[in-house]
């Protein structure tokens, strides 16, 4: 197939520039899910000598989206986390990755966090695109060698990240 990277972009920028709400996003998923599947774009952009475990292999100038290769050689099993003011779409190129998808049931404000709790959990596989919106908090779970390609819409070096933490069951009732 042969997807290159300046034509992922082009692509991301068309569908964003269309329509910058659920609609275009939904659209980068489309084109993300087409990367996924192509051998060369994996073999060429996603090794574990440029992306362990985070390389921005692209940055628009204008929009400010990030194409970005992931590369996790062992188990990574992340914490309850959002994306700040921006969103991200994930997507597996290479193996297997648990998402769980948190529901707030506490708001933090000042130095207190905001408390979560599990709501559904699913796995990633191969060709699989999931668009997380601005707000919503997940967690991956990674066991083995994981490749994928994320989405951000803007850099996320650049921005500040919620304070979440999940809730003790006793909390969550409350």
């Amino acid at each position: 197939m042969d997807y290159t990277l300046e034509q992922l972009s082009a692509d991301i920028r068309q569908a964003l520039k269309a329509d910058p709400g659920l609609a275009g996003k939904e659209a980068v998923c489309k084109l993300v899910s087409k990367v996924l599947m192509d051998d060369e774009f994996i073999a060429r952009h996603l090794t574990p000598d440029q992306c362990k475990p985070r390389k921005v292999l692209y940055e628009d100038p204008e929009l400010g989206f990030c194409v970005c290769g992931h590369v996790y050689e062992k188990p990574a099993h992340g914490s309850p986390h959002d994306h700040g003011s921006s969103w991200a779409i994930y997507g597996l190129a290479v193996g297997d990755t648990e998402m769980t998808d948190w529901r707030i049931v506490k708001k933090g404000s000042g130095e207190s966090p905001t408390l979560v709790e599990a709501e559904k959990s699913y796995v990633m596989r191969r060709g699989d695109a999931h668009l997380y919106d601005v707000g919503a908090v997940h967690s991956p779970k990674r066991d083995g060698l994981t490749k994928l390609v994320r989405i951000e819409g803007a850099n996320l070096d650049r921005v500040k990240r919620s304070n979440i933490k999940a809730a003790e069951p006793s909390l969550a009732q409350a």
